[in-house]
């Protein structure tokens, strides 16, 4: 059985100037360290901004505990779970998160005696080592077709044998597990073995939905990197540019701070607008065109910063309907986030506050509502039109995040107005969590 060492970080050289300081998260001051995390660009900005960092330890400890619980809830001997979010919000650990998503060489599997293992390359153990909840690490979870070729039957059933010994081992239920996402030849070993697998994506997104103090405040320091980098964006963007020029930007800021990469392309300009997700390229932007943007940022501490606006860009005035669509989609969104408190079913939030005239229906966004934590994160909200009964039944709870949309627009016009705000439910009701401004020319 391949299974790699936990590795120490004793075999790390470790500069002894830095050994004993720490950043305000409580992450080592060491220029030679493996976690990654904020920029001093970012820390910077947050003490200008009086903000206040998140405790890491805290942190990690606070999602071990909402994973765990959801094991004893209900009655599921082990958790495994090859999503790298999940993996992420598991561990605090990462490994080539993108290139993962493809290619799932890394899994995770959390007991209800609360031991934890991770499977990770094998040439890189020691990736979380700054997190003492990881008990052990090992290899041996690849099995898909790039690296295992024909054999991947044979690497499915030696993860299976691996799994049945820390099974028997750690998991009360020791029949029991529940899985997120596992390729075909996985699930079929698990199950070959005798284990019942049940839905572990669940699970997952209902632990992620309740975010915990330092979770509260890792967000508002990511909010906070994410509206500088969209500033610095604003600052360049103009007509002659292309679309990707001013995406770039976007790029590159996020990056300075110490965030970690953009899920989606959604930024267009003038024509390209309407129908949206139409993502950005090489477009030259025209004078007097709306340029239109969906952040959809994996920033700092690997948090999404899901926000959007529209700008004009020119030096002329935006048209009478491009002021009366923006003013619907400001008023979509501060009505519809009037509604946010706990307590408040999701149908409510579905069938309740704003709803566009029915010339703008066609145009409107995927949905109403969505949670937001490490990425888009349950719950959907739609609109009228496509609510599914039975599918949401659910209230609000305090510590849920959530994105409101609006995204207003037509085929006549030739153009939609795109604007995004994320909050945080509270006891008394909700926080917007951005500060970033509309365009104030659109509100003249």
């Amino acid at each position: 059985m391949d299974i790699e060492p936990r590795y120490s970080v004793r075999n790390r050289r470790i500069n002894p100037v830095f050994k004993s300081a720490s950043r305000p998260d409580g992450s080592p001051v060491d220029n030679d360290r493996v976690e990654i995390g904020p920029t001093p660009l970012a820390f910077a900005e947050w003490k200008a901004a009086g903000l206040e960092a998140p405790n890491l330890v805290g942190m990690r400890e606070y999602r071990y505990r909402r994973l765990l619980a959801e094991l004893h809830k209900h009655d599921i001997g082990a958790l495994l779970v090859t999503d790298p979010l999940n993996i992420r919000y598991a561990t605090d650990s990462t490994n080539m998160q993108l290139w993962n998503t493809h290619n799932p060489f890394r899994a995770c599997m959390l007991f209800d005696d609360g031991y934890m293992v991770l499977w990770d390359y094998k040439n890189s153990p020691f990736l979380a080592d700054h997190n003492p909840l990881v008990r052990e690490v090992r290899s041996g979870a690849s099995m898909f077709y790039f690296v295992s070729g024909d054999r991947i039957n044979e690497n499915a059933a030696s993860f299976s044998m691996q799994v049945e010994e820390l099974m028997r081992e750690h998991a009360t239920n020791s029949r029991c597990i529940a899985v997120d996402k596992i390729m075909i030849g996985g699930l079929r070993a698990l199950e070959a073995s005798g284990f019942t697998v049940l839905e572990g994506e669940e699970i997952c997104e209902k632990a992620r939905a309740i975010k915990g103090h330092d979770e509260i405040l890792a967000m508002r320091c990511a909010v906070h990197a994410c509206e500088q980098s969209v500033r610095e964006m604003e600052k360049v963007a103009a007509p002659g540019m292309t679309e990707d020029d001013v995406w770039a930007v976007l790029h590159s800021e996020n990056i300075r701070r110490g965030g970690e990469w953009i899920e989606t392309r959604l930024l267009s300009s003038g024509p390209r607008t309407y129908p949206w997700f139409q993502e950005c390229g090489p477009r030259v932007i025209g004078n007097n065109e709306i340029l239109a943007f969906d952040t959809d940022l994996i920033g700092v501490y690997g948090l999404c910063v899901d926000i959007s606006r529209t700008w004009f860009l020119g030096d002329g005035q935006p048209t009478q309907l491009m002021k009366d669509y923006y003013r619907i989609a400001v008023q979509h969104m501060q009505e519809n986030m009037a509604l946010l408190k706990p307590g408040v079913s999701f149908d409510e939030l579905v069938f309740g506050g704003h709803q566009l005239p029915e010339y703008l229906v066609p145009g409107q966004y995927s949905c109403r509502f969505h949670g937001v934590g490490l990425c888009d994160e349950w719950p959907l909200i739609a609109y009228p039109k496509d609510h599914v009964p039975g599918a949401f039944d659910y209230e609000l709870q305090a510590g849920q995040m959530l994105c409101v949309e609006a995204l207003v627009g037509s085929e006549e016009a030739g153009f939609s107005i795109k604007l995004e705000d994320q909050v945080l439910i509270t006891p008394e009701g909700f926080e917007n969590l951005t500060t970033y401004p509309h365009d104030q020319k659109f509100l003249d």
